[in-house]
């Protein structure tokens, strides 16, 4: 009976589980839940919190006070005579204590308290790497739903085409080899829609392993490709760069190895050691005080290497500082080019070019059925305006892309240019 129950309970969460992997494939996402997953879901984002906790305990560790050691000393024993066994053994209990001077303790804690605070900005990193990749695969997903859809019309197109040219075949206005080039033209078509269906699905597919799934978990992604009313110039995103953690983290990172390198100067002091104890006298029956005090002599090991070693740190440190902030300008300035080419190129498609070549094919298509043009115009402005819609939705992407990517460079991820946008 009990195995029974046990097989229902496990039958049960089976079908629960299926029903919600079903109901999750049908979910619509936007990239804000996906953002969402993400950072709930990414593996290594939770490492790096992990590794802050890590440092967090490294900061109670290195301000503990060292531990004092017991010593138990027993002397005058196994002799000859009076002192055979243990009749005229000497017992002595001591405590010692060791003693950091020049401020040890205190520098060691500090440098611990500034490596948690890398980890912080390591965090903050990753976090914004995550943010950029999910953008950008959440961009792929919403670029190829438009792709489909413009195959999908280009489809349609083809097939109104098809139906137009043998009707004209069959009225013999035209010649039936335009009827062959029309139905060339709708396999075609459907080949490309086809093509479209499965890239689709493997930036479905992408975008579900960076939030964190190997399967998609999402049947459609909810979203405009859209363009800012306007972008600002490079010299105000220049002014953000000292926001982008990987070049913020070197100021911190010179403390740092700043505070390494005092601490490593505070080593060479040497540290005493203080002990006190009771002696116990066996042949006197009687007891007394002991106290003691050593320390090492600096006179092979001064730590001089340690303090070498620390001082090109912090050097080295300084220079890295400046080629992070020159590859960050470099990256920022590539991240921009793009981003305005993409925005002038995008406006242009929507202004002006992709409403002339659609007048254009109405026109066409029009006068066709009257044999004002020939199949070759129809399909040349066919061609065209679905070329151009392609390219819109390819600069759109570009576009997307590259904000993404300067929104990463200047610490700006959860941020837009502009409220007012000009969707498509």
């Amino acid at each position: 009976m009990v195995r029974i129950y046990a097989l229902f309970i496990i039958l049960c969460a089976l079908f629960t589980n299926i029903a919600l992997v079903a109901a999750a494939e049908t979910i619509e996402l936007t990239l804000e839940q996906a953002i969402t997953i993400a950072l709930e879901k990414n593996p290594e984002l939770s490492s790096s919190s992990w590794e802050i906790r890590a440092r967090e305990g490294k900061i109670t560790q290195a301000g503990a006070f060292p531990n004092p050691e017991f010593s138990f000393n027993m002397d005058n024993f196994g002799g000859n005579k009076d002192l055979r066994g243990f009749d005229g053994a000497e017992y002595t209990l001591a405590l010692t204590q060791l003693i950091e001077l020049g401020g040890k303790r205190s520098k060691r804690a500090y440098a611990a308290g500034i490596e948690r605070d890398l980890g912080k900005w390591d965090y903050e990193a990753k976090k914004l790497d995550l943010l950029n990749e999910v953008t950008k695969a959440f961009t792929d997903v919403i670029a190829e739903q438009e792709r489909l859809k413009v195959s999908e019309e280009l489809h349609s197109l083809a097939e109104q085409s098809l139906n137009t040219v043998s009707a004209r075949v069959q009225a013999g206005k035209v010649s039936p080899i335009e009827e062959i080039k029309a139905s060339a033209e709708l396999s075609k078509s459907k080949i490309e829609f086809e093509r479209a269906k499965r890239s689709l699905d493997a930036a479905r597919k992408r975008l579900s392993t960076v939030m964190g799934s190997p399967t998609p978990v999402f049947e459609k992604a909810v979203g405009q490709l859209d363009l800012a009313a306007d972008i600002p110039s490079s010299d105000q995103l220049a002014q953000n760069i000292y926001r982008n953690p990987d070049v913020a983290r070197w100021v911190t990172e010179i403390e740092q190895r700043r505070a390494a390198m005092n601490l490593e100067r505070a080593n060479r002091l040497p540290d005493p050691s203080i002990s006190i104890g009771v002696k116990r006298f066996r042949e006197r029956e009687t007891s007394a005080m002991v106290a003691g005090i050593s320390f090492p002599l600096p006179i092979f090991n001064r730590n001089s290497g340690a303090v070498a070693e620390a001082e090109s740190r912090l050097s080295k440190a300084e220079q890295e500082q400046k080629t992070a902030l020159l590859k960050a300008y470099s990256s920022l300035t590539e991240a921009y080019a793009t981003l305005s080419s993409s925005f002038v190129e995008a406006t242009a498609l929507k202004t002006s070019i992709l409403p002339g070549l659609q007048t254009a094919f109405d026109s066409i298509q029009e006068g066709y059925r009257y044999g004002k043009f020939s199949y070759l115009d129809l399909l040349d402005a066919q061609r065209s305006l679905s070329e151009s819609k392609k390219q819109f939705i390819e600069s759109l992407a570009a576009y997307r892309k590259a904000h993404a990517d300067v929104e990463r460079l200047t610490g700006r991820a959860a941020e837009r240019y502009s409220k007012t946008t000009v969707t498509k």
